[in-house]
């Protein structure tokens, strides 16, 4: 019962913070959400210069609107599993570049983060690599003493081995963290000069 009644009070004080909310909030948040609008319109291909789009919003609105804007962009700008999500990435940063002005040291950022995803791909490949090279002649080993004791020749592919998925989940998980770390950090300044917030 002692849970219930907990519950119902952080029910109630969620509620009564609601209450704070004042109608400037709700439409500075409306505003900023119309950027977030904007932003994935411009991801999906449909509005191809952001910054026209955003100059041609009334000026007061601009601000706020960034601030979507921008924190959009700043969430697909992430590591990725292929090419599509690497361009998706890349097509983010261009659309910071773009409602940035693309001056001064931002500019060299962009390059940066262009740079760190173009290499851990390749990196992530490259290991990927080096661990089924790693795991095949384990693997020749297997497939030999198999045939020899069974008298079949079997052939077994190193990535589905479970051992080489445990230890690629490992190695993925270092390097996703490495990576990660360079891009966070770029995403912090970005997200500060531009005037966007989490």
């Amino acid at each position: 019962m002692a849970e219930i009644k907990s519950t119902m009070e952080k029910v109630m004080e969620r509620l009564a913070a609601m209450g704070e909310v004042t109608g400037t909030d709700i439409a500075a948040e409306e505003k900023s959400r119309d950027g977030m609008r904007l932003a994935a319109a411009y991801l999906r291909g449909e509005q191809p210069d952001l910054a026209k789009l955003l100059a041609a919003q009334p000026r007061p609105d601009q601000p706020l609107l960034l601030q979507g804007i921008v924190r959009t962009l700043l969430r697909n700008i992430m590591l990725p599993r292929d090419e599509d999500q690497r361009q998706q990435a890349e097509k983010a940063v261009q659309g910071l570049l773009l409602v940035s002005g693309g001056g001064g040291d931002l500019r060299q950022m962009f390059q940066e983060i262009k740079s760190i995803l173009d290499r851990y791909l390749e990196h992530r490949e490259q290991l990927r690599d080096q661990l089924k090279a790693a795991f095949s002649q384990q693997i020749d080993q297997m497939e030999g003493t198999l045939a020899r004791q069974t008298g079949m020749k079997l052939k077994i592919d190193p990535g589905q081995h479970p051992k080489f998925k445990e230890e690629w989940q490992r190695l993925q998980g270092e390097l996703n963290s490495q990576y990660g770390r360079a891009i966070d950090q770029y995403k912090s300044v970005i997200e500060q000069r531009l005037g966007g917030r989490k």
